[in-house]
This record gives structure tokens, sequence and C-alpha cells, in this order.
């Protein structure tokens, strides 16, 4: 079994094939993969996951349509099915993802690894695109991005920048953290900027204080990544917002992936958005 540092030679070498898919999701069904997906199996997208029952999944994805920029949905289960079929053939939504949060009224009560036991007839999963899918667009125009090269969790902060509200939901959005030097800047912006249902364009440049951020080097979820001189912090909204709204909202139930440990579809961003539209 290949360790996750062989693995990240072999992605950074562009030698995966469909075959590889298959093998992460065995390592990930059988327990042996819980790491970040950060910089894994480049080129197809990934998504944040957020299992609702039905009723209140069709009240979330109402507030995420509100809000594309942070909650893009990519796609949405019928009640009950653990399969996505516009996402990939043989998903298992209750074993696809390395680790779950379950939260009971806004607190996380269990982190699991498969979630077969929690599934219900109503269970509907709501999936959003991620950042991640951008990352080896970045890296193929050569283009490092730091958390990947140094093996770590993209760095994600709460901030002061309001969502459009419902009824049900509401609250401030999650940002995702690169750094870049400033002759970056244009490229990595006209890059993302194509990654639509993945984000998009940053949100922010520069000062992370004008956004609510008060210290770079503590992240609300994922790792800190380390900065240079000269760096230029760029931010992205983030799928994690999800997150932060449903525990606010204190639901009696709810399931989400853990931060950066995300669904690896079947597709790669250009084919997936053919089959959304």
């Amino acid at each position: 079994m290949k360790n996750l540092e062989q693995l990240r030679k072999q992605i950074r070498s562009g030698r995966f094939i469909m075959s590889n898919l298959q093998q992460i999701r065995k390592q990930i069904r059988s327990g042996q993969f819980i790491q970040s997906t950060s910089g894994v199996l480049p080129g197809l997208v990934q998504g944040n996951v957020v299992i609702l029952p039905k009723e209140q999944a069709d009240q979330f994805v109402r507030f995420c349509e509100l809000n594309p920029k942070p909650c893009p949905i990519i796609g949405v289960s019928k009640p009950g099915d653990v399969s996505i079929p516009i996402l990939g053939d043989s998903l298992d939504i209750c074993r696809d993802i390395p680790e779950y949060h379950v939260f009971e009224k806004g607190s996380l009560v269990s982190v699991m690894h498969n979630i077969e036991s929690l599934w219900q007839d109503d269970s509907v999963t709501i999936v959003l695109g991620c950042s991640f899918s951008f990352e080896d667009a970045l890296q193929s125009q050569g283009i490092s991005v730091r958390n990947i090269e140094l093996g770590l969790n993209v760095s994600m902060y709460d901030t002061n920048i309001p969502l459009i509200p419902t009824e049900y939901f509401s609250g401030n959005m999650v940002v995702s953290m690169r750094p870049f030097k400033h002759q970056q800047i244009d490229q990595v912006i006209k890059i993302t900027a194509e990654f639509e249902k993945s984000h998009g364009a940053p949100i922010h440049i520069g000062q992370p204080q004008d956004i609510g951020i008060q210290d770079i080097s503590k992240p609300e979820y994922g790792d800190p990544v380390p900065l240079e001189v000269n760096d230029i912090l760029v931010f992205w909204a983030c799928g994690v917002t999800t997150q932060r709204v449903l525990r606010q909202a204190q639901l009696p139930s709810l399931i989400t992936h853990a931060p950066g440990k995300m669904l690896i579809t079947d597709f790669d961003y250009e084919n997936l958005t053919k089959r959304l539209q």
C-alpha cells in the first residue's frame, strides 16, 4: 500500500489515471486514508458535503442559491439515496469521505469515517464546489501552491463578510487563504476566475484585518501555512461557510465533511460543468 508521500510524488508527476481514483476510494472506505484531500488526484473536482433531512435540505438549497460564491451547488441527492450520479457512477456518500463530522444543535458530537449507521430514508446530500479544484490549474501554470508543497491542509478563517440571509439561515463567510508573490497575482486571479463552480476569483487580497481576521497564524480550520517575506495573502470564498452557518442555526442533526477532507468526484472541472448545464 502506497503511503501518502508516495501518492503525492505520483500526483505531482501527473501519472494518476482513473484506476488511482478507485485506489484512493478503496483506502478511504477502509479507513486507511484519513488525510486532507488537497492536492490529491489533481484535476478531479472535489466537493464540500452537507447532509440534512429533506425539509431542512430544501431550505438550505435556497440559501446556497442566494450565496453562490461561497456555496456553489454541484450536486444534490434524492432523499435516502447514497449515490449522486451526476458526480460519479459509484459514489457512496456514507463511505467516500475521509472524515465526517456529526453535529447536534450546533455542537460537534462525533467524528466518524463511515456514516451508514446514521443514514435515514429522508437524508439528502448537498455537494458544493471546492477551491481545491483550481489548485491543479495553478500548479500546471508553474504557480506553487504552498499548502500542497508542504503537505498541509489549506488555512481557513472566519470573517466579518455578511451573507444574504433567509428565514432559516444567516451568518458570515468563511475564506481559504493561499499566499503568492506580487508578480503572480494577476495570473492567479485570471486562472481561478474560470472556476465559477469552485468559488471562482478571490474575494479579497491583502490585509486580513480588513475582513475581520485578527491573527493570520491561527486559522479556525485547516493548518497554519508558513508565510515568507513579500507574500501577498489571497483569500477565496470557502465552502466551510456552510458548516459555520448550519452550526449557528442549531439544527437537531447535521453531518458534514471534516474541513479539508472532501468528496472526490469522478470528473474534471470541464466535464462536470458540462453535466451541470
